[in-house]
Order: C-alpha cells, then structure tokens, then sequence
C-alpha cells in the first residue's frame, strides 16, 4: 500500500498513569492490554512500531511485541515533546505517526487521510475545538531540529515549535467527515474513561 511507505508509528508510553493510579498500558480493553490493541492498530498503516518509554525498566513490564523498537528519553522528564523527538530519532521511516499508548479507537482511515496530505508540509496535525492535536499528529524527521531547539531550551508545550516548520492542519470539519464522533482522540485517564472504553470495545468500537 502506498500510504505504508516510509511511515513509522511511533507510541508514546512514557507517562506516570497518576489519574488513573496505575499503568494504564497494560489495562485490558477488548480482551487485550490497551497498548497491544494501540500498536495492533497503528501497525495496520505502519511499516514498524517504534514505542517510546521514559526507561528501560518500564520499557520491560509492557507487553510488545518482538518487532517493536524500545526508544528511551533521550531528554528525561520533557513531556510528549520530549517523547515525540526521541521516537522520531529512532524511527527508520522519514515520517512517524504519533500517538498516545492510551487511545484505543485510533481510526486508521483517519491516519490514512492524514498521510495522504503531507506532501509539501513537515506536520501534519488536526484541530479540534480550536486545539491542535499534536499526540495524534504526522511528523516528518525535518522537524526534529526544531523540536531538539525547544527541548534545550525547555520550553515543552508541543506546539511551541509548530512556528518552525510547515504544518497542514486538518480542521475539524476535514476530521468529522471520516470520523464524526472523534472516538481516534478518546483517551483514557481516569477510571471513568476506562469504564467508558471497555463498553464501547464491547461494542464493537
């Protein structure tokens, strides 16, 4: 498939889970741990999984698959930003499809979409209610500079370095069209949300 060429999926599975009080990576969602359904699904548009991990040790309790490439922070303690570089620079496709390890309902047509629009940009990045959406986003290697400039200088709200390359955003109406429920950027956080995503993954979500 053309849309597969040179795209690595990157995850970023480097947070403290503190809302929900424990790894929300390994919570069971449609009879499997969330981040195996994540990757199941971002290696469906994907030529290789690169997930990212804020060290070794929490890099072992996950269960990955053997094909899976483990990126350590490179920047320790900087964020999504700081997670985002390091599984870009690890990455063996020019461009990485980014996404948080605890959103279950990725819609792979979405991602297709977004693929498809990069041509001539460094990003692509949706906007919902007036708010990019950088942790579900496309990213070219070119923006890894710029990224790498934020980090050094700790300024790590993502779309800081946005002003540095060219960024397709996908507007809303462009997002609704393939997804219209917006269920690609449900995550979960709290109990509640797990609760929520259990029932819409046995419904068939």
């Amino acid at each position: 498939m053309a849309s597969k060429v040179n795209i690595s999926g990157i995850v970023l599975a480097g947070g403290m889970s503190r809302r929900l009080g424990r790894n929300k990576a390994l919570e069971p969602i449609g009879g499997e741990p969330l981040i195996t359904r994540v990757i199941g699904r971002l290696s469906r548009v994907t030529d290789e999984i690169v997930v990212n991990v804020n060290d070794a040790e929490r890099a072992a309790v996950l269960p990955l698959p053997k094909t899976t490439k483990v990126a350590v922070d490179i920047y320790p303690d900087s964020g999504s930003l700081g997670g985002i570089y390091t599984g870009l620079s690890a990455a063996s496709g020019d461009w990485g499809i980014v996404v948080a390890c605890d959103m279950p309902f990725l819609n792979l047509e979405l991602f297709r979409r977004m693929v498809g629009l990069r041509e001539g940009y460094d990003a692509v990045v949706p906007v919902l209610d007036g708010r990019p959406e950088p942790t579900h986003a496309v990213y070219s290697k070119r923006c890894l500079h710029f990224i790498e400039a934020k980090l050094k200088s700790n300024d790590l709200k993502i779309a800081k370095f946005f002003d540095g390359v060219r960024v397709r955003y996908v507007a809303q109406s462009e997002v609704e069209q393939i997804d219209p429920e917006r269920l690609s950027f449900f995550n979960v956080n709290t109990q509640e949300d797990l609760d929520r995503a259990v029932a819409l993954a046995a419904a068939g979500k």
